[in-house]
């Protein structure tokens, strides 16, 4: 098995932390290597707590690296705001600065495995403050990178810097580099080769807006939130060159307005926020469910409720999105379950959005939308989007809401002869004028629903991964069943490896179609296994409860659910499964 690496860099914000862990996992793909950073920074405007969390491997990561072997510390100031996110292994290396300030009390039991270095004394050599780029040069070092790599990995993101400056880092990483040949210990070294196929370096939110852009995603209402904000910041760079345009609006209502206006003249549109916009749009949203207008909502969800915890991450705005409109109002809800699948589901939701001309509200979260991945091409969405248009040559006797079989009806373009109709947030007949007839809403409620129910979502509405199981008679049966969704999918299946070292078998069933829910699919599943267990990031068990209310089954199902901001860990799945199991084996004793 390839060796795995798990470092931490910490230190003050604006210390240049998170920069540094950037450049770093670009020099290891420079080097062949593949890796995946998260980011954790504190809610201030300026300064706080900062730190970037590599994982890094000679191939593709299938865990996600809880326990860190080495921390490096360019400062510890506000370290205890956030070191309950950073686990350490019982013996890990830890490289301080001769500047960092006093170690927390918590950490002065790992006194023995503590390097001090004079890294701010090389900086200072060099005629520097930035320490950070001396760190970078000791890393580089100790994980065995040569350093081409890393001077590609510095010229490329300072490149828009000034001569002096870019030398200046060069000239810090090498003073770096050089004090690692004499000091930095050597176990640490990853053994990299080339890269297979040519990797990609994405971001969450990246792969989400790549995606719904080659899906043909032409127009977008922005208004920036955190941690949604650098979604819409990378779409504003690349949507132009395509004939589209972004368009930042005064807020979120005028944001989702503007993007249902675009979609209403013909222009697959979208717009991207997290958990308090969300709420402001959930009145537009219905309008746009009411009239039948495709739009797209990505949300990146954060710590809540109110402005709860913007900068950290948790999956607590499920029954905002799936419950959060007035009236009865179906609509799609989707979450990618990686870094890797967000460009394959951002484009899966323009497509959904178009074909049965409604909202889909994409549940993306802070973890997967800022994290950053080394990763093989990524699957994508291969084909536009399309909605069904009405024909202009089709005649003046246009029903733009005809109650069809699918539910699905022809929508007519603004300017088509003949293809006037009523578009606003009253209930109305077949034709579109505004009707307060039983008989309308009823056939227009059926319509709207049935076009859901009865739309063929396809394999893309889940996956299922086979940890371990057995046969009884004709039937594969796992002692347990892990339903998961989301970030917590990386932790889960490293749950699952666990669990089948222990003997104990399972399978995965990951969701990336939350609404409406594939029950007939999920309940198939769970009666193949002994007991169910439900996994997320949020405190109540919004999809535990969301699941157990909508499927009855035989088999039992338990939640494991915590909130953020420190992630779910495959240990704290592993030892939830483990005791439910034996807490069955006792029972079943005492029968």
């Amino acid at each position: 098995m390839d060796k795995m690496l798990t470092l931490a860099i910490v230190g003050s914000g604006g210390a240049g932390v998170i920069v540094t862990g950037e450049m770093c996992l670009q020099a290891v793909a420079y080097s062949g290597g593949y890796g995946h950073l998260r980011k954790s920074f504190g809610p201030q405007i300026r300064g706080g707590e900062s730190a970037a969390i590599l994982t890094l491997s000679p191939s593709p990561l299938e865990d996600s690296g809880e326990q860190c072997q080495c921390l490096f510390v360019l400062d510890w100031k506000n370290f205890d705001r956030f070191q309950d996110e950073i686990k350490l292994v019982e013996k890990p290396l830890i490289v301080v600065d001769e500047k960092a300030g006093t170690c927390p009390a918590s950490l002065e039991k790992y006194s023995s495995s503590m390097i001090t270095v004079a890294f701010s004394q090389l900086a200072r050599e060099n005629g520097s403050e930035k320490v950070n780029t001396v760190f970078l040069g000791y890393i580089g070092y100790l994980l065995g990178l040569h350093a081409p790599p890393i001077i590609k990995a510095i010229e490329k993101r300072f490149s828009q810097k000034h001569a002096e400056f870019v030398a200046l880092a060069l000239a810090n990483m090498e003073s770096g580099y050089r004090h690692g040949e004499s000091e930095a210990p050597g176990q640490y070294a990853l053994q990299l080769k080339n890269h297979d196929t040519s990797p990609w370096i994405l971001t969450g939110n990246q792969g989400l807006a790549y995606g719904a852009l080659k899906a043909g995603i032409r127009f977008v209402a922005a208004y920036p939130i955190t941690p949604a904000s650098d979604l819409l910041e990378w779409i504003a760079g690349h949507i132009e060159p395509l004939g589209g345009h972004l368009v930042q609006a005064e807020d979120e209502l005028s944001a989702i307005n503007m993007a249902i206006g675009g979609s209403y003249g013909g222009v697959p549109s979208m717009t991207a926020t997290s958990g308090p916009g969300l709420s402001l749009m959930s009145e537009a949203l219905g309008l746009a469910v009411s009239s039948e207008i495709p739009v797209v909502v990505m949300n990146v969800m954060r710590g809540g409720p109110s402005t709860g915890i913007p900068t950290k991450s948790e999956q607590s705005d499920f029954n905002l999105a799936v419950y959060g409109m007035h009236g009865d109002a179906p609509h799609v809800v989707i979450a990618p379950h990686s870094i890797g699948d967000t460009v394959v589901t951002g484009g899966w939701a323009v497509a959904l959005a178009e074909a049965l001309q409604t909202v889909v509200i994409v549940l993306s979260d802070q973890r997967t939308g800022q994290s950053i991945e080394v990763l093989p091409p990524p699957q994508e969405w291969q084909d536009k989007a399309q909605r069904l248009v009405r024909d202009s040559a089709g005649g003046e006797d246009y029903y733009r809401y005809y109650d069809t079989s699918s539910g699905i009806s022809a929508m007519a373009l603004p300017g088509d002869p003949g293809g006037i109709y009523t578009a606003e947030g009253l209930e109305h007949n077949q034709r579109g004028t505004p009707s307060p007839r039983n008989a309308d809403h009823l056939q227009q409620l059926k319509k709207r629903q049935r076009k859901l129910l009865q739309f063929d979502f396809g394999e893309m509405a889940m996956e299922l991964h086979e940890a371990d199981h057995t046969t009884r008679g004709a039937v594969e049966v796992t002692d347990s069943l892990l339903i998961c969704w989301g970030s917590v999918t990386a932790a889960t299946r490293q749950a699952a490896r666990q669990l089948a070292s222990q003997g104990h078998s399972s399978r995965i069933l990951c969701l990336r179609l939350l609404s409406p829910l594939p029950k007939m699919q999920i309940e198939r599943h769970l009666n193949t296994a002994e007991i169910a267990f439900v996994v997320e990031q949020n405190h109540q068990g919004q999809v535990f409860h969301y699941i157990r209310s909508l499927i009855e089954s035989p088999t039992p199902l338990v939640s494991i659910a915590r909130p953020g901001p420190v992630s779910i860990s495959s240990a704290e799945i592993v030892s939830s499964v483990m005791n439910a199991a034996n807490m069955g084996k006792e029972n079943a004793d005492a029968c």
